[in-house]
């Protein structure tokens, strides 16, 4: 079958898909975004998160059809995504107390919303070439990167988490990060990046 939906701001046509295909696989081997993992498989690790509609899914676990005329942004698209929020607001009523009929069920952006970001021209498909984000720049300051392999996942899920709550506890990280497993830093170092990214996007508001 055909899959058509937008990736990091982009349309995007997928043709030939199984029907059994997972996102995940789709995105890598069709469409060349290495950046979410293939670990477990199962929906375990974190390591293959995306933001689906701005909610983030195990890409592993969404079947490719699924995503039909829906937004997918992975972590190539992340920083961009995360400008654009900054300067049109997407999604940041979540973080301040704004309606829940803004933010949907689980929080973050809004499906017009979503549908409503483009990428820009010169982002180029790796995301290289552009500004990093907040919790990108906060990772690679705090020290918070070892092997890698699961920072893709860890990323997209702590700028979720960020755009619905601005000043997180240590709690608040523990409990959204619970579902991204990490082999190499002993987490203390993502906690540290996620704190730091917070106290950033505190200092600019």
């Amino acid at each position: 079958m055909r899959v058509n939906f937008t990736v990091n701001g982009r349309q995007q046509e997928a043709d030939d898909v199984w029907e059994g295909e997972s996102l995940l696989y789709v995105l890598r081997e069709r469409l060349g975004l290495p950046g979410s993992k293939n670990a477990c498989e199962q929906g375990e690790c974190g390591s293959c998160t995306v933001r689906l509609d701005g909610v983030p899914v195990c890409s592993c676990l969404v079947a490719a059809g699924q995503v039909e005329g829906h937004d997918v942004v992975t972590v190539e698209g992340l920083a961009d995504f995360a400008k654009q929020r900054e300067e049109h607001g997407h999604g940041g009523a979540c973080g301040s107390g704004g309606s829940a009929g803004g933010c949907g069920a689980k929080g973050g952006v809004t499906l017009d919303a979503a549908k409503r970001w483009q990428a820009r021209p010169g982002d180029s498909q790796t995301g290289e070439g552009v500004e990093l984000s907040a919790i990108q720049q906060a990772f690679i300051d705090a020290g918070a990167v070892q092997c890698g392999f699961c920072t893709p996942g860890l990323l997209v899920q702590a700028d979720a988490l960020l755009e619905e709550n601005s000043s997180p506890s240590d709690q608040d990280i523990r409990e959204a990060l619970s579902g991204n497993l990490c082999r190499c830093t002993g987490y203390e170092k993502i906690l540290d990046a996620v704190r730091l990214a917070a106290a950033r996007q505190s200092e600019a508001v």
